[in-house]
């Protein structure tokens, strides 16, 4: 898989693949998958191994995105302020008036760029993770939590904030939310994205740190059960070039799927100088943030290297998998390793740092 397709120094697979055997090695990865394009290309691929029952990965594998799914979430946001149906400094109550966190300075903004002062996710109890879960019950449980911090005091990253939002997408448009997620995202852009349905094809199986439900029903990520519940923050399924395509959304590709100058906002800090965590991974003192996107700044440690620009961004997912974009580079890239990111998350930079060099040389 050499051939130059996304423009790039068709050598980086040949730097990459000791690293990628290096992490296959040393971490228990069972396969990884690295896909690279630079601007609207057509991505190049790095296959290496199978997933976690051994089926061999492909460059059009479907993964598990995790987190990822939260740009998919944040563009169909954007698509409604586009045709002005949402806004984004409306105060949350605008749209769900019967929202806990429906308080003054709760935004549509602060919800995308997690200032909205909500705690990391639902209460357990309000929303019991057995096989009666579904998303309406989700959604009560969303309605239902308070913050935990005033707005715009610190960035906390939060499953709350896309589920909310994925609420207000409802009651402005009449329409479920993985439908409209569906029709102006995955459509227009030409994703093989599945949210709350079950594909078509196999899966690529996920390894991890699962606690009580592996080998279950409720096994995250590898279920029926898991996919059927659409979660805004965590549930879709899409391809290495789909997870590209949501994040060069951001970067204005394709033209017209946004207007410039809200995707100019939309990677742009939305948090000021606001000290903030994340999942109980990072802690940093100064986190930038965009409308739905993370923004790489001068964060330390980072999922990605210092040879990211500071004005990069993208977005990782518990699953193993990590999209970003460089526009100092013009350069994305996608990484899944089919296992989640707790035992391998530090060799991401690695990667980066080897597709960024190729990047710099072409």
């Amino acid at each position: 898989m050499a051939q130059r397709v996304g423009g790039l120094d068709g050598s980086w697979q040949k730097s990459l693949r000791p690293i990628v055997d290096e992490v296959i090695r040393a971490r228990g990865v069972p396969g990884v998958v690295v896909a690279v394009a630079r601007g609207s290309a057509l991505p190049e691929y790095l296959v290496v191994g199978t997933d976690a029952h051994g089926a061999p990965l492909r460059s059009d594998s479907l993964f598990p995105v995790a987190s990822i799914t939260k740009l998919a979430t944040a563009l169909a946001v954007l698509r409604l302020v586009a045709e002005g149906r949402l806004s984004l400094d409306a105060p949350l109550g605008s749209y769900v008036p019967d929202a806990a966190a429906a308080r003054a300075g709760v935004t549509v903004r602060t919800l995308l760029s997690h200032t909205a002062g909500l705690p990391d996710d639902v209460d357990p109890a309000a929303a019991p993770y057995t096989l009666a879960l579904d998303w309406p019950m989700l959604a009560r449980a969303c309605l239902a939590t308070e913050p935990v911090y005033p707005p715009s005091t610190m960035m906390r990253y939060s499953n709350l904030g896309p589920g909310l939002l994925a609420i207000a997408i409802e009651r402005v448009t009449g329409v479920q939310f993985a439908t409209v997620v569906n029709e102006s995202v995955f459509k227009p852009l030409s994703i093989e994205g599945y949210l709350g349905v079950q594909p078509p094809r196999s899966v690529a199986r996920v390894t991890g740190d699962f606690v009580d439900h592996v080998g279950t029903e409720l096994e995250p990520f590898n279920t029926p059960f898991w996919r059927s519940l659409a979660l805004p923050w965590g549930g879709l399924i899409t391809t290495a070039e789909g997870a590209l395509r949501l994040v060069n959304a951001f970067a204005g590709v394709p033209s017209g799927f946004l207007p410039p100058a809200l995707t100019a906002e939309a990677t742009t800090d939305q948090t000021g100088a606001l000290a903030g965590e994340m999942a109980g991974i990072f802690r940093w003192e100064r986190s930038p943030w965009g409308l739905g996107a993370e923004l790489r700044g001068q964060k330390s440690p980072h999922w990605t290297s210092l040879q990211a620009s500071p004005a990069s961004f993208g977005h990782a997912g518990l699953s193993g998998c990590l999209v970003w974009s460089d526009p100092q580079t013009d350069v994305s890239w996608f990484i899944h390793g089919v296992r989640t990111l707790e035992n391998w998350w530090k060799d991401w930079a690695t990667i980066d740092s080897a597709i960024l060099s190729a990047g710099s040389r072409s």
